[in-house]
């Protein structure tokens, strides 16, 4: 078999949790990180569990706090359906995507840029972190153009062009945005698009240090076992042979193309641990899967290993 250049987390090895270990192994990542900007994409349990939902804002308040720019973009599909069916709109999905019709994009709009969008802000300026709401429209943060299955989904883009200066602008005056996903074109139409797809674009335009998801796994798992950093050419023979496979593998392609465009760093943490973006980004041992073009360009850079 060839030699991977990935690691495997080792088995029964938990992350440390004392909470003396914990703050030494966290100041050298405080001193590497401070001026960096993280691009966090902020979806799925934990946006729906209240105790997930108060340490979120915990963990992002005191990354921010710490001299790290913090940029959330979020997602909100759960609470689009529940604002459609209030309003007696039926949604419609084609291979997990959601049709946005007229009628759809503006609950799309009402939902991500307005109530979701402001319970976030204000969770956050609760614990002190100074985050202000960003729709996509604002400052003409996040242009677009129609999904190349736009005749299939309706009002559903792709992002073309970012507005560096204003979230510049808002990380500079110590402001933590928080980005809803909807975009727009030169001809006024208003866009649904994917948060994943939106943070990357907006880590790549940054030049991001980090883009961390927050999703609902655990990381890249191969047979048994998670992986705690993967390389791009493991990843590649990984999805060739069948061992990364189905709804992974468009998180695998999407991640190394995010690093192609000069994004440091990519990490896919599970968002149900409470304190994982701290767990991840503080410890030696991390608590996810981080995803490097080449582990042993990485290592040589002398610096913390997460």
């Amino acid at each position: 078999m060839k030699q991977m250049c990935s690691e495997f987390r080792p088995e029964g090895k938990k992350p440390k949790t004392a909470i003396g270990q914990v703050l030494i192994e966290a100041l050298p990542y405080i001193r590497k990180f401070e001026g960096k900007t993280f691009v966090i994409k902020y979806g799925g349990a934990a946006m729906k569990d209240e105790v997930l939902r108060n340490t979120f804002a915990e963990n992002v308040t005191l990354l921010r706090k710490v001299g790290i720019n913090v940029v959330i973009v979020h997602g909100g599909g759960d609470a689009i359906t529940k604002t459609a069916e209030k309003l007696g709109l039926k949604t419609t999905f084609v291979h997990g995507k959601r049709v946005t019709d007229r009628d759809m994009i503006d609950v799309v709009q009402m939902t991500l840029a307005g109530k979701l969008n402001q319970d976030i802000v204000q969770l956050i300026n609760e614990d002190g972190g100074n985050a202000v709401g960003v729709s996509g429209l604002d400052a003409d943060t996040i242009r677009a153009v129609p999904s190349s299955k736009a005749a299939q989904l309706g009002l559903v883009g792709e992002v073309v062009e970012i507005n560096t200066k204003y979230i510049n602008l808002l990380c500079r005056a110590g402001l933590i945005p928080v980005i809803a996903p909807i975009g727009f074109d030169l001809e006024s139409n208003i866009y649904n698009i994917n948060a994943d797809d939106a943070a990357a674009s907006i880590a790549v335009a940054l030049k991001a240090e980090k883009l961390i998801y927050l999703s609902d796994v655990e990381g890249v798992r191969v047979g048994e076992r998670f992986l705690k950093t993967i390389c791009k050419a493991d990843a590649a023979d990984f999805i060739e042979q069948g061992i990364i496979s189905g709804g992974m593998i468009p998180k695998v392609v999407s991640a190394y193309l995010t690093l192609d465009g000069g994004v440091h760093k990519v990490h896919l943490i599970d968002g149900k641990q409470i304190h994982s973006l701290l767990l991840e980004i503080f410890t030696d041992e991390g608590i996810g899967t981080q995803f490097v073009i080449d582990i042993e360009n990485d290592q040589t850079q002398q610096e913390p290993a997460s």
